[in-house]
């Protein structure tokens, strides 16, 4: 391991003692960081993973009722159905910190809400009924994944970014400051027994 470029002083010294006390300590709370924000994140992946399922489930009933009343009726009927929509919704957006992560926060506010079914029964097969019930119920969930899935990718970068810094200092800094600290040291030890020499011959020097 390579060592830094430093006079080999005391002054250098308590100064690398002070910058390696302070990278164990960074160290520290790097990894103890990063062992909440894994934490955080699989659990954000446990209910990325059962939305999923429970979203992709959902979706295939509502389209296979929408190609089976595709099938029925004509398009300019399904159209001239779906042509006004039954709801309106607002979503109110803001951040939540999860772990140093700005992460996004969605809520859903419901606005006007009109007939589910803003057409009229007899023109239309049930089998759109069906698939626009299924579709309406697919809204809050919808959005509460994209939500979810965002959280993750940037939970994700940033265990990332702290995996980094955490290798950057166990496995870089740290040695380097221990291998540097070990060579001043040595070179303060072998200044000291070189004055210490000195001083023996002069005063041998003086008795003679």
């Amino acid at each position: 391991m390579a060592i830094l470029n430093v006079n080999p002083t005391r002054m250098e010294l308590r100064g690398l003692k002070n910058r390696l006390a302070t990278a164990v300590r960074g160290h520290k709370l790097l990894k103890d960081k990063s062992d909440e924000t894994i934490r955080q994140f699989m659990s954000y992946i446990r209910e990325n993973k059962r939305l999923r399922e429970e979203l992709e489930n959902e979706v295939t009933l509502s389209l296979r009722s929408f190609l089976l009343a595709s099938a029925v009726n004509s398009p300019e009927v399904i159209e001239e159905a779906v042509a006004i929509p039954s709801r309106s919704v607002r979503l109110k957006c803001g951040t939540k910190n999860i772990m140093s992560v700005c992460a996004p926060s969605i809520e859903i506010e419901e606005g006007e809400q009109t007939d589910l079914y803003p057409y009229s029964f007899a023109t239309v097969s049930g089998e759109l009924d069906e698939s626009l019930k299924h579709l309406s119920e697919l809204l809050v969930k919808l959005v509460r994944l994209a939500e979810i899935e965002k959280t993750c990718n940037m939970l994700a970068d940033e265990i990332e970014k702290n995996r980094r810094r955490v290798n950057a200092l166990e496995y870089v800094m740290i040695p380097e400051l221990e291998e540097t600290i070990k060579y001043i040291k040595m070179k303060l030890d072998e200044n000291e027994r070189g004055n210490t020499i000195r001083l023996m011959k002069i005063k041998d020097i003086l008795k003679k």
